[in-house]
């Protein structure tokens, strides 16, 4: 399946950018009737076949939008084919802290949008190493990746927060969690329950200070153990979200 980004779709008609016309055309060689799916990225997946072939300017035309209409997400081959193409009973929010080498931080985006999540903040954090970044890059690499893997839902990239401002948000009836190198935090899986809301904050390569860990545990976050190794920011990050999409995966 070659799926494109459309993420300014409009009636039944719709002209790829010269990027996506080119990959379409030259690099994949499809031809004028050939079908090909496309995404607006907010949960709506169509069939579509192409018109005009042009490289500059490729047309196509929608011919049924695959977004499952059962509305239910519990029940068996429903639910797994919602999950397949990225429809989850649940929404992840993870605000994690930027890595030093992005090229880290890319490979985080990369592979948590392939698992699944709907959100991501960066967090600057007292032990922070890096404080900067470019959205419009890191925005490039969530499009890759959900093209690749076929999801419907492009995850949102927040621009960077101080952890202090973070927590003053009012999230209402939402799981909260906070990843922490601490023995006598439960498991994450013990923890979180199929189906909430959730949100989960992964400190940078110093682990938060405890000082910010007093802070989250007043602003109701719980702290979680990802496991007995210690693990990479990116990796407790990658860790989290697939933690959280196996255990909805179980039911």
């Amino acid at each position: 399946m070659n799926l494109f980004y459309t993420p300014d779709l409009t009636g039944d008609r719709y002209t790829l950018d010269e990027a996506e016309s080119r990959h379409c055309v030259s690099v994949l060689r499809l031809k004028t009737g050939d079908l090909i799916h496309i995404t607006d990225g907010k949960g709506n997946l169509w069939e579509s076949v192409i018109e005009d072939n042009n490289p500059k300017g490729c047309t196509i035309r929608l011919i049924k939008n695959q977004k499952p209409a059962d509305p239910s997400l519990r029940s068996g081959q429903a639910r797994n084919q919602k999950l397949k193409f990225g429809f989850r009973p649940y929404h992840l929010h993870i605000a994690i802290a930027p890595t030093k080498s992005i090229d880290r931080f890319e490979w985080f985006l990369e592979k948590a949008t392939e698992i699944g999540i709907d959100e991501i903040t960066p967090l600057i954090c007292n032990h922070s190493e890096r404080r900067h970044i470019r959205s419009d890059r890191l925005v490039k690499v969530i499009t890759a990746a959900m093209k690749q893997s076929i999801k419907a839902w492009h995850p949102v990239l927040n621009e960077p927060e101080t952890l202090d401002t973070f927590l003053k948000k009012d999230n209402g009836n939402i799981s909260k969690l906070m990843a922490y190198i601490d023995d006598d935090s439960p498991m994450l899986s013990k923890v979180y329950e199929a189906g909430r809301d959730v949100i989960i904050l992964i400190g940078p390569e110093g682990d938060f200070s405890e000082e910010e860990v007093e802070k989250a545990t007043e602003s109701g976050y719980q702290t979680v153990s990802l496991g007995y190794s210690r693990l990479r920011t990116e990796t407790a990050g990658v860790t989290a979200c697939a933690a959280i999409y196996l255990k909805n995966l179980e039911g």
